[in-house]
């Protein structure tokens, strides 16, 4: 359920950074549909309303696609890319971490958590055993 509506001069980007970097991940909610908003916006793609609260998702999700992106190892070696779908309707793009990025299937069940990455705060996911 919606847990907190913070209306600001800044935009609902700058309110999902500002989380990240206080530790709490947080994604809209629309007050009207009650779906899911992810990338943050200013209006619910579904229904258009403008009115939304912000809450803390599940972070349990599924890989819906995966790829790895080859690279050298003096450019930091291969790099995992995926979309998943979270449990409260969205889906998203990261990474799997923990595991070679070669080993990360379609179906794999996902944890989100938050880590640091060159001063920032960025949603990634770790396995969580099993597939649907």
């Amino acid at each position: 359920m919606p847990t907190d509506h913070t209306p600001s001069a800044v935009g609902p980007d700058a309110h999902y950074a500002q989380s990240l970097a206080e530790g709490r991940w947080q994604v809209q909610r629309c007050n009207s549909c009650q779906r899911a908003i992810f990338f943050p916006r200013t209006a619910c793609p579904a229904c258009g309303s403008a009115d939304y609260a912000w809450f803390a998702p599940s972070g349990r999700g599924v890989v819906h696609s995966t790829t790895v992106m080859r690279r050298p190892p003096a450019a930091g070696g291969d790099l995992h890319l995926c979309l998943v779908d979270l449990e409260e309707g969205f889906r998203m793009m990261s990474r799997v971490e923990g595991v070679a990025p070669e080993s990360v299937a379609i179906g794999d069940r996902v944890q989100a958590a938050l880590v640091e990455h060159a001063g920032a705060a960025l949603v990634v996911f770790h396995p969580q055993g099993g597939s649907v």
